[in-house]
């Protein structure tokens, strides 16, 4: 093999899986080649096949699958090749590491709790070479100075639980780069961060051709992530490759009608504001706030004679009666604190916070039951939030059950058929148990349960952070149709401005627990006053190459990254 060669060749693959419902065909006839240097993206919604290609990539499959086809990838250790699907397990496991390696979408499953960070990484180098112990750490603290982790010489000696999801990212990048592999698959690397978090990784993940040597498979859903880092796009629909261009002829030109629908499903600040959010509906001149703050700070207890951590340090804003307030920030900006404390969920420990005409700021447990009646909520993830060993049909009963409107979940059935109906599910899917349904399924199922007190103020607390483009498209056109015709208040807590743009007739800005900026979102989007909001305008990635080389460049200004170090 030369230098020119690719650094890996799929040649028709097909990944079949025995389950006990059958033989299902995940990956059909996939052909793929990946050139030194080059970032390839593979695209697709859940189970469109593209996770399992990449693991195919370096035979991460389980026992249930089999494989037919070849995947050709280059050695690092001499200028031959191997067909990974042939390899013996004690081959595969010299190829894992040195040759190709790989990014897994959730570090914290990745890395073991009870070992420094360091170690783990120099455990897998000399794993795989002749170092010793001091060399392979030394090793470990160079890989990590390379991917930005500050004072690697100390940090190396921390445990996972010690760094932020970001840092515990770069962590997971710097394994992967510790024996200089030819090839790094990253699958779905951005998609539980922060924008600003996500794109101090993408510039990451755009040194490593550079820097490192490395091609990189991207695996993501993520059509702005797509624009930002790939040279060339495989789009994957029911385990087959739909198209496949360079970056710019894809996102200019897309033929497929799939990924037309991916593209258009992407939500833009500014593209799709509601016509309504040019004139933001006013409350009756008399009509009471329905959530009312006044220097509201919420601070939670230190342990052990340390200080208190304040969450939320005396922030203002109010909610009108029929009015949608998006309010934005990182993790650990207060946001969903601000969102329980309305709930009734944590307590206020300074100011004050009146939800529907009640103070609740010292409030008893009995005094909150009622006032908890007359509001919704829909989590973040409602996989966790549903009871696994009940029905959807029980699970959307629960409230109607806990606050005596109906005697149990049989007597509340006809309200819950009412209730699926209206948020787009048929009534058999009562029948159904959660992990039956799909994750926008669930999600819809989630705010039908939230909905079912015909409640008067709804929470939503990132309610399609973890959903496919084209699910969360469906799931936003849902939840505006709803708020329309039920004209319920809605507290909506996100970290996408996207997603805000399109549901909120205000925005409000919290970072590192203070209200930075608030107004319609023409003023916030369009016009950001406060730095930090406009360091999320510029790290939120948008499907248009050429239009997200320009917004990279004003995120490198904002925040003082150059082009060739992070």
């Amino acid at each position: 093999m030369t230098a020119e060669d690719p650094v890996v060749d799929v040649r028709d693959l097909h990944v079949t899986f025995a389950t006990d419902g059958g033989d299902v065909r995940a990956v059909r006839g996939v052909s793929l080649r990946v050139e030194p240097g080059e970032v390839l993206a593979i695209v697709g919604e859940s189970g469109s096949g593209k996770t399992v290609t990449a693991r195919s990539i370096i035979g991460l499959l389980p026992e249930t699958a089999t494989t037919t086809g070849a995947v050709v990838l280059r050695r690092n250790t001499d200028t031959g090749a191997s067909d990974v699907l042939a390899l013996s397990p004690s081959a595969l496991r010299q190829v894992r590491g040195r040759d190709a390696a790989m990014v897994f979408q959730e570090p914290s499953t990745a890395l073991n709790p009870v070992f420094p960070v360091g170690w783990q990484i120099a455990e897998g180098l000399r794993a795989h070479t002749g170092l010793s112990r001091a060399e392979a750490h030394q090793a470990a603290v160079d890989v990590l100075r390379r991917v930005g982790i500050p004072d690697p010489e100390a940090r190396a000696k921390y445990y996972p639980h010690q760094f932020s999801g970001g840092q515990k990212q770069r962590i997971v990048i710097a394994q992967a780069l510790v024996l200089d592999p030819g090839l790094v698959i990253a699958d779905e690397p951005t998609t539980a961060l922060d924008v600003t978090v996500q794109a101090e990784i993408l510039e990451l993940l755009r040194r490593l051709p550079n820097e490192f040597g490395t091609s990189v498979v991207l695996i993501t859903h993520n059509m702005g992530v797509v624009a930002d880092l790939a040279d060339t796009v495989a789009v994957m629909y029911d385990g087959e490759i739909v198209e496949q261009a360079d970056v710019r002829t894809l996102f200019s030109a897309p033929k497929h009608p799939y990924t037309r629908a991916l593209l258009d499903a992407v939500p833009r600040v500014g593209a799709s504001r509601r016509a309504a959010l040019a004139t933001p509906r006013a409350a009756a001149p008399d009509a009471a706030p329905v959530v009312e703050a006044k220097g509201l700070t919420i601070t939670y207890p230190g342990r052990l004679r340390t200080a208190g951590f304040t969450a939320v340090d005396h922030v203002d804003f109010a909610i009108a009666p029929g009015e949608v307030l998006g309010l934005v920030g990182e993790s650990g900006s207060g946001k969903t604190t601000i969102g329980r404390a309305i709930a009734g969920l944590t307590p206020v420990t300074g100011g004050s916070l009146s939800v529907l005409g009640t103070q609740v700021r010292g409030i008893s447990e009995r005094r909150k039951r009622p006032i908890r009646r007359r509001i919704g909520f829909v989590f973040q993830d409602p996989a966790t939030s549903f009871n696994p060993l009940l029905t959807i049909a029980q699970c959307v009963a629960e409230p109607l059950v806990v606050h005596g409107v109906a005697g149990d979940a049989r007597e509340a059935r006809g309200k819950v058929d009412e209730l699926l109906k209206a948020v787009q599910l048929d009534r058999t899917y009562g029948d159904r148990f959660p992990h039956e349904l799909s994750g926008g399924q669930r999600q819809r199922a989630s705010l039908a349960r939230a909905l079912a007190l015909d409640p008067e103020l709804l929470i939503a607390d990132e309610p399609t952070s973890a959903l496919d483009v084209s699910v969360q498209a469906k799931v936003l056109e849902l939840f505006v149709r709803m708020q329309e015709e039920l004209g319920f208040a809605c507290l909506f807590i996100s970290h996408d401005l996207a997603v805000v743009d399109l549901v909120a007739d205000r925005i409000a800005v919290l970072h590192h627990g203070k209200l930075v900026e608030e107004g319609d979102p023409a003023q916030v989007l369009d016009s950001p006053r406060d730095p930090y909001t406009q360091r999320l305008l510029a790290s939120l990635p948008v499907p248009d190459p050429d239009e997200q080389a320009e917004r990279r460049e004003a995120w490198r200004t904002l925040t003082g990254v150059s082009a060739n170090v992070s």
